[in-house]
């Protein structure tokens, strides 16, 4: 006969799982973990900044403008803006394996399915749906990131997990660079693209499959049989066997009547202090940051375009600068363990107000190649920095829920980049465009300044006390 175990205090039991993952060496599965979710991330920075390179290729080939090119900008970052805030709660739900895998599928498909539309319009239509699952990426693996790596070691790997993703860029940029103009079998570079980025994505699913669920998730929902197994995972370098190898059904089974409640609670905390004022301050400040971050990347090809370049030197100027991304990613990785989180946000983004606005003024070809490369490499320290502090800054069981509320703001800003940005590139020009995002910028910077914890080398459960 079986016997009945009393469910501990499940927030005991949470704490316990925590310090457990503080304090377990970087093993095999930690590598595991970052090499599946950069790979990941990967496709989701592969996605926003094909934006760009459909876009030139669009205008310059089949003259494709005005309202048209800015709702193809725009469409897939409003699907973003409804994946991110919608998939970030499902995680806190369903877990973010399962989360993970569901977005995946969704971006593979409807990327296959843009890479064959017919029309333009069908094409944006494809693109705000690969949008919804490529929205999902950034929230979920925030909060899985912070949910398994030590405390010690968190900043750090999540740079690692970053810099994979962010080879994207300059990949993407040659590869349009020696796409452009050229079809294969008849099929449109632009198209060829697409297909890569499907295909890709599902070579990632296999990747992650094998990962284990978010030890602090599980107990969080009460499931502290599993929690133990996948922290067992962790701590001795290895997956668990099974997805249940303790059998949750040994507990009491109140514990399901609970959880509605639990998970009602759990939202009302973050109508709360200190979390009201987080998810305040993570709101305004994703209004703005998208401005420095992808006005750039995004729109870097069309600037050169607009100051007379042709398409091939602007693509080639603009995936030089583009490894500026993979460097700023590395650099960030000894900046985390160094620095508190918070000055660096607030440094980086000085860096690239002074250097995007260099890019947009100096005529030599060599300067627009170093201020280019400058500035995607701040952004990604940038990005880096505040994406690891974004999930340290919210309790384990509404991590991803507030993650993902707050950064959707940052896909419905990015979305209106093309209807704010490329109106004042083409009547005023490149460097009133800059001035634009330096506002905004400094927008961004000026609501964390009051607002944002320290949280470098702090345990999770110290930073959300309550």
């Amino acid at each position: 006969m079986t016997a009945t175990l009393v469910q501990p205090d499940r927030r005991v039991g949470l704490h316990d799982i925590g310090r457990r993952l503080d304090r377990v060496p970087v093993g095999r599965v930690h590598r595991k973990v970052v090499v599946a979710i950069g790979l990941g991330l990967f496709f989701e920075v592969y996605e926003i900044f094909l934006s760009s390179t459909i876009a030139t290729a669009l205008k310059t080939q089949y003259g494709f403008g005005g309202t048209a090119l800015q709702l193809l900008m725009a469409s897939s970052f409003i699907g973003m803006f409804v994946g991110a805030a919608a998939f970030g709660r499902i995680a806190d739900r369903i877990g973010r394996k399962k989360a993970f895998l569901v977005n995946l599928v969704w971006f593979s498909v409807w990327s296959i399915i843009g890479a064959f539309a017919p029309n333009p319009w069908m094409l944006v239509g494809a693109r705000f749906m690969a949008g919804i699952g490529v929205g999902a990426e950034y929230p979920v693996a925030d909060s899985y990131l912070s949910d398994v790596l030590p405390k010690a070691d968190r900043g750090r790997l999540a740079a690692w997990t970053y810099t994979c993703s962010f080879v994207a860029v300059p990949v993407l940029g040659f590869l349009s660079l020696s796409l452009n103009g050229h079809s294969i079998f008849g099929f449109a570079g632009w198209r060829f693209l697409l297909v890569v980025g499907a295909i890709g994505a599902l070579f990632v699913i296999a990747l992650r499959r094998g990962l284990p669920e978010s030890p602090r998730w599980l107990a969080g929902v009460g499931r502290m049989g599993e929690a133990e197994a996948a922290v067992r995972a962790f701590e001795t370098g290895s997956a668990p066997a099974a997805e249940n190898s303790v059998d949750d059904d040994d507990y009491e089974a109140e514990d399901v009547e609970e959880e509605p409640v639990a998970r009602s609670t759990a939202i009302a905390r973050l109508r709360l202090s200190p979390y009201r004022q987080r998810m305040t301050m993570l709101a305004f400040f994703h209004l703005f940051q998208p401005f420095g971050y992808y006005g750039f990347g995004t729109l870097a090809a069309l600037v050169l375009v607009s100051r007379g370049y042709d398409v091939t030197s602007s693509l080639l100027f603009t995936a030089v600068s583009f490894i500026g991304y993979p460097l700023g990613s590395l650099a960030s990785i000894p900046l985390l363990k160094r620095f508190e989180r918070k000055y660096l946000i607030m440094a980086t983004v000085a860096v690239m107000a002074i250097c995007g606005v260099l890019f947009a003024t100096v005529s030599a070809p060599a300067m627009i190649v170093v201020f280019g490369l400058l500035t995607t490499a701040a952004s990604n320290v940038f990005s880096n920095i505040y994406h690891v502090y974004q999930a340290e800054i919210f309790p384990n069981d509404v991590r991803a829920t507030a993650v993902g509320w707050t950064y959707s703001l940052s896909r419905l800003s990015s979305a209106a980049l093309p209807f704010i940005l490329i109106p004042v590139l083409n009547h005023y020009g490149a460097a009133a465009m800059f001035t634009v995002v330096l506002v905004a910028l400094a927008a961004a910077v000026a609501v964390l300044i009051p607002f944002g914890p320290r949280t470098t080398g702090r345990s999770l459960d110290e930073i959300n006390p309550t």
